[in-house]
């Protein structure tokens, strides 16, 4: 099980990394979108590579980050008994969902978004807007995103066995969202 734990830190620190990605390209993406707005609005100026790169950084954002939010516990889940059940009881609702959910569904997102990424890259398809960008590097954020999945939820399937055989510490406080 150490073994086990060792990989899953290491999963936890390579997740950290694109998550770091991740945060930078919400702030590019912002600065870009308002650079954008007000060059348009200003100097009447548009290009459609900078509203791609927007797009492109979006994605980033979305698939780099979503592992991160997994491994932080602040995924979105239906908590209308989740949050009145003991610790433990999460604990196993969570494995439940990783293991007959999230493995499979991102396991074959990867599966099926993989083959779209090489046909891309190895034909070089661009956007049909002029000035446009090459499609790949925008492709490659889908099964780069699913895969940083699969990892973080092979990590949280190792942490939560691990802490319920009382082998690691780990927070399951879990905040019911104010509605």
């Amino acid at each position: 099980m150490k073994q086990l734990l060792v990989a899953a830190g290491l999963v936890d620190r390579v997740t950290d990394f694109f998550a770091t990605i991740a945060k930078w390209a919400v702030l590019f993406c912002t600065v870009i979108s308002a650079g954008n707005a007000f060059m348009r609005y200003a100097f009447s100026y548009s290009s459609n590579g900078w509203l791609e790169i927007q797009w492109y950084l979006f994605a980033a954002c979305v698939m780099l980050g979503a592992a991160q939010v997994l491994r932080v516990n602040e995924h979105v889940r239906v908590d209308v008994i989740y949050g009145i059940l003991k610790t433990r009881s999460r604990a196993y609702i969570d494995l439940f969902g990783l293991i007959f959910f999230l493995m499979p569904a991102m396991t074959l997102f990867f599966y099926l978004s993989w083959p779209l990424f090489v046909q891309m890259l190895i034909s070089g398809e661009g956007s049909p807007n002029a000035g446009g960008l090459i499609r790949w590097p925008a492709m490659m954020m889908l099964p780069l995103g699913f895969a940083l999945m699969v990892l973080q939820g092979l990590a949280e399937i190792i942490k939560r066995v691990a802490w319920l055989n009382n082998v690691y510490q780990m927070d399951m406080h879990y905040e019911r969202p104010l509605q």
